[in-house]
């Protein structure tokens, strides 16, 4: 090749390849492609109680008594709002956290509903954490404590804990 014919293609190039960044460069002012595609989490959001709204501060009164329905010792509202924690910390993606509160005494000793709900997260957080046979005791557990025990529609087409509940529930219905 001569040179002349060997610098015109090498500018030709350089050329091209700025027209090109240029041209990519102005795509990206267009807000189009600023939009990112919705993430689909790998778990349902939890339906968590949600306090109360914020009201007017009421006069002073004299303090509800505490309450402990099945006398263990642990007021019912601490063991709710340990339920609470546990499902806040499933949702925030730290299963082993929730997995942790959710096993607490305050909550196992709590009403049935309680510990119903407290065994469903800690299945939920054991299927996610690729740790199956615990997820199923915790589905075991929930349907010795209460045979009726389901879950809600949208969490039965999971595929991690579904098929893992579904084969809980029909071990529980041959006893």
């Amino acid at each position: 090749m001569s040179a002349p014919t060997y610098m015109t293609k090498r500018l030709h190039l350089i050329a091209l390849a700025t027209a090109g960044a240029l041209l990519l460069g102005g795509c990206a002012e267009f807000p189009i492609f600023d939009q990112k595609a919705p993430r689909t989490p790998s778990h349902p959001r939890a339906s968590a109680p949600k306090p109360p709204p914020k009201a007017t501060p009421a006069p002073e009164r004299e303090p509800a008594p505490v309450r402990d329905r099945d006398g263990d010792g642990v007021p019912d509202n601490q063991k709710e709002s340990g339920l609470r924690e546990g499902i806040r910390l499933y949702n925030e993606g730290d299963f082993n956290g929730a997995i942790r509160r959710l096993s607490a005494r305050d909550v196992n000793n709590g009403p049935l509903s309680t510990r119903l709900m407290a065994l469903k997260y800690q299945a939920f957080s054991y299927c996610v954490t690729s740790r199956p046979a615990p997820c199923r005791q915790a589905f075991d557990r929930a349907l010795r404590l209460d045979p009726s025990f389901d879950l809600a529609p949208g969490e039965h087409g999971h595929p991690l804990w579904g098929p893992v509940f579904t084969k809980a529930k029909q071990a529980a219905g041959e006893r």
